[in-house]
């Protein structure tokens, strides 16, 4: 992330109410976090991590069911494992639609901090040449 743009995010969180802070990541951004080490989780199903690949480094877990349900209390649980609450982490997701409605949805939890997501999801990161790493099941 350049300067001036991490300083338009700490200005941000900083006239913040607590609680947490959605944030929309570019393709570059999501190289910097990941470099940085941090979090990336795939909230895709898994025909999807096999269809496309995954970022290198990510932690799949599946938020949305086929039919658009889901169990938060085992998505948190499988979270846990992987990132702290409020801790930055990234979402990522086939487009960026699933991640912006969790991310909003965790907005609304106190025990959050700041959710970033891959603001065009995989689907952009494919389109600009960016690698994946084979899905590997297990």
């Amino acid at each position: 992330m350049n300067r001036k743009k991490e300083a338009t995010l700490i200005n941000l969180l900083l006239n913040t109410p607590p609680g947490a802070v959605v944030v929309n990541l570019s393709n570059e951004d999501l190289e910097a976090r990941v470099a940085a080490r941090t979090p990336v989780i795939d909230i895709r199903r898994f025909y999807e991590w096999e269809e496309t690949g995954v970022v290198e480094g990510s932690h799949l877990i599946t938020f949305f069911d086929e039919r658009d349900k889901y169990d938060l209390d085992a998505w948190l649980e499988a979270f846990d494992k992987v990132a702290i609450r409020d801790q930055p982490f990234v979402l990522i997701c086939r487009m960026g639609i699933r991640t912006a409605k969790l991310g909003r949805y965790l907005n609304g939890r106190e025990d959050f901090g700041i959710v970033l997501h891959l603001h065009h999801g995989i689907t952009g990161w494919m389109e600009s040449g960016r690698q994946l790493s084979p899905h590997r099941a297990g």
